[in-house]
């Protein structure tokens, strides 16, 4: 028997390129998973780009944090989601989330929260980050994958003060992990779906 090759697309929006630092990391750690990848840019985001997400069987939204939630632009793009909503375009679709800000708090949680709601109300089903954390002890180091500790999705801290390249290589190897656990996790979907014929 044979099984689709799963695809995941990772619907993002990034103000200063921190946060595409990470969509890339995400889209590798799919790919490594067995996933084909589409990036899509949600503030410019065309008819087409909608139908990939369609599409898709697994989608992982991803935004910085700011003033405590996501950014306007994803807030613009989750409204517009409304018309899948009406339709259950993506219903059971897996989903997950990954966020940045500069301080190693920063409010991320709600962002990642405000992603489970939005998955939740299309009736998605959520991927966590399924990690330990990271950096939590005395013989524990800051270069530790899941340094923040976040659970939900895959967080990361930029310093305000840099650009794009600043961005923290544990963060880097924390979104790889989650697009690769989302990619085999849509891989077991698929092939759940295949072998019932669904």
């Amino acid at each position: 028997m044979t099984t689709a090759t799963p695809t995941v697309a990772i619907a993002y929006h990034s103000g200063y390129g921190h946060t595409a630092v990470l969509a890339e990391a995400v889209a590798r750690g799919a790919a490594a998973g067995g996933a084909e990848v589409v990036r899509i840019a949600v503030d410019t985001i065309t008819e087409e780009q909608w139908a990939q997400l369609d599409a898709a069987d697994a989608i992982v939204f991803g935004s910085p944090t700011y003033m405590g939630t996501a950014s306007a632009a994803f807030h613009t793009f989750a409204e517009n989601s409304s018309k899948r909503w009406f339709t259950n375009a993506w219903k059971d679709k897996l989903a997950a989330g990954f966020t940045n800000s500069a301080s190693k708090s920063g409010d991320k949680l709600h962002t990642l929260q405000f992603f489970t709601v939005l998955a939740a109300q299309h009736g998605m089903q959520w991927v966590n980050l399924g990690l330990h954390p990271g950096w939590n002890s005395s013989t524990a180091s800051e270069e530790d994958i899941n340094r923040l500790g976040f659970f939900l999705g895959a967080a990361a801290q930029s310093n305000n003060d840099q650009g794009p390249e600043g961005v923290h290589k544990a963060d880097i190897a924390t979104a790889e992990h989650l697009g690769e656990r989302v990619a085999k996790q849509a891989v077991v979907l698929v092939a759940g779906r295949t072998a019932l014929g669904l």
